[in-house]
């Protein structure tokens, strides 16, 4: 996807315009020096958290991974784009690297924001092992198509179309379709800055 390859550019050219070693990077991040690089080189495309502890380090809002205009007044999406194929792929942080989630971002051109909104197409991972996901922040989770299941700390809450959830990403947590079937949710995320 041409969206994961921008996202990989992006981070490099920061870390190193900021002059940041990469060793750096892994101290202060937690990730581990394989995991960046593979990220940089767009080889990897990672869940929201460990590109979240990149942007902290690198003193950016996660948006400006996705950002590609500047824009101050408001921004419009149109349904055409909410709904376009050329989303970015995350895994699930399992060995696996299945991508199980497609998330088109609705709001790159809006310059300075503290929300990232995302359209995320939700397909089953039959088979991988949920490693949960920890961040500064909260999510909002509204379900548009289908049935979700979502790991939160040690409960689990099931979420039918219509229904939603707000949490603090800081607690372990993990998104998933709950009976293997394709799933559509409205997602907004907020990372402080």
């Amino acid at each position: 996807m041409k969206t994961n390859k921008i996202i990989g550019e992006k981070i490099k050219s920061i870390r190193e315009m900021k002059n940041i070693s990469l060793e750096d990077m892994v101290e202060r991040s937690g990730l581990t020096e394989d995991q960046i690089v593979r990220i940089e080189g767009n080889e990897d495309f990672p869940s929201l958290a460990p590109l979240i502890k990149i942007a902290r380090v690198l003193g950016v809002r996660l948006g400006t991974f996705l950002d590609d205009q500047q824009e101050l007044g408001p921004v419009i999406c149109r349904k055409e784009c909410a709904q376009c194929s050329d989303g970015i792929g995350f895994t699930n942080n399992a060995v696996t690297k299945h991508k199980y989630m497609a998330y088109h971002a609705l709001s790159t051109d809006k310059s300075g924001r503290h929300m990232e909104p995302f359209m995320i197409d939700v397909m089953p991972a039959q088979g991988a092992d949920f490693i949960f996901s920890t961040h500064e922040g909260e999510e909002f989770i509204y379900v548009i198509e289908g049935f979700i299941e979502i790991n939160y700390g040690k409960n689990t809450y099931q979420l039918n179309e219509g229904d939603s959830i707000y949490y603090d990403s800081i607690v372990a947590h993990h998104v998933h379709t709950g009976n293997n079937m394709p799933a559509k949710i409205l997602g907004v995320i907020y990372t402080p800055y």
